[in-house]
């Protein structure tokens, strides 16, 4: 049996998964689709089915809360400030690949959620050691900055600013965290940019010739 396409791998429940890093995914949440920006983040309900695809949400009961809580007023307003935040991540990430720091200000907001919204760490059983995991307890909607803001510190704290990049295709807006070994990963996808590129750049050349 065939096991599924990369592109299939690309989209998982209608959201783009290629950043090679959370905090990019989640970026990555208001794409270009069909020439127009689209946003996906639309609702808690959506919201949901993002944290179920990137894996941040997996357990029944956390599903069940995410449930009871993803009509109310509470939930609706959690979805809003957490897209106005992604607008200012999404305008740090840019200043970082044009070689600037982010904004004092934006550093300020990161770490006062940092602080409100602190990450667990338990130790666990891996074979015949011991592991630190981290983990976040999910009893209402604010508490789900707890991953954000740590995904968007590690990007910001961790990651090596050269290698977080935006598609070059001009009228794509995914950003990515190359990985590769020789760093010189170009697109969003193969699928979804490259191949197109790769077309248009080999028809300038037959015209030219």
């Amino acid at each position: 049996m065939k096991g599924p396409s990369r592109q299939q791998q690309e989209w998982v429940r209608g959201f783009l998964f290629l950043g090679n890093q959370l905090a990019l995914d989640f970026v990555n949440t208001k794409p270009i689709l069909g020439g127009e920006p689209r946003e996906l983040l639309t609702d808690a309900t959506a919201l949901a089915r993002w944290l179920a695809a990137s894996g941040l949400v997996t357990a029944g009961k956390e599903k069940e809360l995410i449930r009871a809580w993803r009509d109310s007023r509470p939930a609706e307003a959690f979805v809003r400030g957490l897209v106005a935040f992604r607008e200012r991540l999404r305008a740090a990430i840019l200043r970082l690949e044009a070689g600037s720091a982010p904004s004092s200000e934006f550093l300020a907001e990161v770490n006062a959620l940092l602080a409100q919204h602190p990450q667990r760490i338990h130790l666990i059983r891996r074979g015949s050691k011991l592991a630190l995991q981290t983990f976040f307890d999910l009893r209402k909607p604010e508490d789900l900055w707890t991953p954000i803001a740590a995904a968007t510190a590690e990007l910001l704290g961790e990651v090596e600013p050269s290698r977080v990049r935006k598609c070059d295709a001009e009228a794509c807006v995914v950003h990515f965290y190359d990985t590769s070994k020789k760093g010189s990963r170009r697109w969003c996808s193969m699928n979804i940019c490259g191949n197109r590129l790769k077309v248009a750049a080999y028809q300038r050349r037959r015209s030219a010739a």
